[in-house]
């Protein structure tokens, strides 16, 4: 009977799982994957060119492709844009802004573009310095400031429907070549290598009402035409209103014609 009336013996086993067992270290092993990764991205960027740069840096903020970047522009999905008169001013403040953030040292070259709204539309200057600013002496081969300027402004302008005009001007320093190469032709070489290269980053071949070479025959600055401000390059964003006439005739003043004969350009241009 006392064998009987004994208690069973219960064991109860506790299984303990060590630390390295746990799913835990997982999700800080993922976290920490992602952070160097998101790490490598941005080494990646900022050792990358600025057109990436740009490209990357549109996409993110604008992934529906709505922004006015390299890489994310209306243009891409054929659609654009109209800018009005009344809007000009609006556009101007866009491309001013734009050229402060995304042009390196821009502060050096503020002096050198002008932007002004005009009875043709918005025009953008690329003035000359003594230095050849934005094209190579006496050559229509744009400098690598010249090409970071004009790539800038394609993307800001490839997203419009308004028609551009591009024009090149020089200054009435003497110069020759035994091939007959004037200051005609280097006006509108100038004029059509900006082309090029906006319609390379951008800008639509239809977009491109006119191409301009007018050499010394409207000089910015009247009173010296060998001034070196008098060699520029400039971009003329029509008004919506014009979009299907012929562009007007620039007014006589600070952009008026000259009455002087044409001058071959000097090689220092």
């Amino acid at each position: 009977m006392a064998a009987d009336s004994q208690q069973p013996i219960i064991v109860v086993k506790k299984i303990v799982h060590g630390g390295h067992h746990g799913g835990a270290w997982k999700v800080a092993y993922a976290d920490f994957v992602t952070a160097m990764m998101a790490l490598f991205i941005v080494l990646w960027l900022l050792n990358s060119n600025q057109k990436i740069q740009k490209a990357v840096g549109g996409y993110f903020n604008d992934p529906k492709g709505q922004g006015k970047m390299v890489g994310s522009t209306k243009s891409a999905s054929g659609e654009g844009i109209s800018i009005r008169k009344e809007d000009m001013s609006e556009l101007k403040q866009r491309i001013e802004a734009a050229m402060k953030k995304e042009i390196k040292d821009f502060d050096k070259l503020r002096e050198f573009v002008e932007i002004t709204i005009t009875e043709e539309g918005l025009r953008v200057e690329l003035m000359e310095s003594a230095k050849s600013t934005f094209f190579e002496r006496g050559r229509p081969e744009p400098t690598g400031d010249g090409k970071e300027v004009i790539e800038m402004l394609a993307a800001q302008l490839a997203h419009l429907k308004n028609k551009l005009v591009i024009e090149g001007h020089t200054d009435a320093k003497p110069f020759g070549t035994p091939e007959g190469y004037s200051n005609w032709e280097l006006s509108a070489d100038r004029a059509n290598a900006a082309r090029r290269l906006m319609v390379l980053h951008g800008v639509e071949n239809h977009q491109i009402a006119q191409v301009r070479g007018f050499a010394d025959q409207r000089l910015r600055n009247k009173d010296d035409p060998e001034a070196d401000s008098n060699r520029r390059v400039s971009v003329i964003v029509r008004f919506e209103d014009d979009l299907g006439g012929e562009p007007k005739a620039e007014p006589a003043g600070g952009h008026g014609e000259a009455k002087s004969e044409p001058k071959a350009e000097g090689a220092h241009h």
